[in-house]
């Protein structure tokens, strides 16, 4: 009995097999092909560039300042207006200083008293010589003394002046009041406003900034290159700008300056670089505006290229697959140039027409 009962089960393991084996090659004959897509060596142009941040300034800024202390009495600009050289652009109110008020005041007096003293010996003397008691040469003593005394009283009186006014009695036409314009250009920002205090411009303090003026029509980038690429690049490469509020448009530039030292940013060396930008776009350029500098490296114009994804390499040589008949390929060795990450430059070992294989399959794309 248990003979039977094994002799059943093994027929139907041997009967079960047989099933799956059958199944399993009906399968494996239904399983379409693996078909690969083709594609066209092309004609392109190809640029190697790396990148670089940054905005667009003008290259002539100045910041005006003024060379007295006190209060704005009145602002003659404000933001985005043109100016020329000369321009008043404020004019400030002297706020004294009681020190140097009090110096002045007690100067005055005293040049006073000197001046009425050498007035008076002045006249007593004239009258001396004029009867012929003294001579001429004695008299000049007195009239150097007169003379010396008018000209400290006329001094100390424009100091008194300069200290209240800001203006001498002598110079007018010329105020350390008014706040003149350095360069011709375009008003970029106005911080202060009447009624504000302005601290002088001297040895020991920067003074208070009320404007600043650009020449807006020559414009220039200014970004940083990691240390990585800046061994890349030199002067008078040229560049193109992608400027973040204009995307309708792209710059040219011409690259001017890569500084010697970097500067370290989150642990990487970062260097600073100058290109001026060109004047063939109608766009305005505002000062500020981030930008994208592409630095072209090299170039190949209208070259012979293939995607570089189908690339493929045995012991650092590059091969691709060339169809000879329909899905079939063989290995073709070939001579590669200049790459932009995307695609590559193909200088020897193939021909326009011949088909590449692709490591997308068809059934994949559909």
């Amino acid at each position: 009995m248990l003979k039977k009962i094994r002799n059943y089960v093994i027929l139907l393991l041997f009967v079960g097999g047989l099933f799956w084996t059958f199944y399993f090659l009906y399968q494996k004959s239904n399983t379409l092909p693996e078909v690969f897509e083709t594609l066209l060596p092309f004609d392109t142009s190809i640029v190697k560039k790396t990148v670089a941040t940054g905005s667009v300034t003008p290259r002539k800024e100045v910041n005006m300042k003024s060379r007295v202390s006190g209060i704005i009495d009145k602002l003659y600009i404000e933001a985005g207006q043109q100016i020329r050289e000369g321009d008043v652009i404020a004019r400030i109110k002297i706020i004294p200083d009681m020190l140097n008020m009090a110096n002045a005041e007690n100067r005055l007096n005293t040049a006073k008293i000197n001046n009425d003293n050498a007035k008076l010996d002045y006249d007593r003397n004239k009258v001396l010589m004029d009867q012929s008691v003294i001579s001429k040469s004695e008299m000049q003593v007195f009239e150097l003394r007169l003379k010396t005394a008018l000209e400290e009283l006329q001094a100390a009186e424009n100091q008194l002046q300069i200290v209240k006014d800001g203006v001498s009695k002598s110079g007018q036409t010329v105020s350390n009041t008014l706040v003149k314009s350095t360069i011709s250009g375009m008003v970029l920002d106005v911080p202060v406003k009447e009624g504000g205090q302005v601290i002088e411009s001297n040895t020991f303090n920067e003074g208070t900034t009320i404007c600043s003026v650009a020449n807006m029509g020559e414009m220039i980038f200014e970004g940083k290159l990691d240390e990585s690429e800046v061994g890349k690049v030199k002067s008078g490469m040229d560049i193109v700008l992608t400027i973040g509020a204009i995307d309708t448009e792209s710059f040219k530039a011409k690259l001017e300056y890569i500084s010697p030292k970097g500067v370290s940013e989150n642990g990487a060396m970062q260097f600073l670089i100058r290109a001026s930008i060109g004047k063939e776009n109608s766009s305005f350029l505002r000062a500020g505006y981030s930008a994208n500098a592409d630095i072209i490296l090299d170039r190949r114009d209208t070259v012979l290229a293939i995607p570089e994804s189908v690339l493929q390499f045995e012991k650092d040589k590059p091969f691709v697959e060339v169809e000879t008949t329909t899905q079939v390929f063989e290995k073709r060795y070939i001579e590669t140039g200049l790459s932009d990450g995307i695609n590559i430059e193909v200088l020897k070992g193939l021909k326009k027409g011949e088909k590449i294989k692709s490591a997308q399959l068809l059934a994949d794309k559909e």
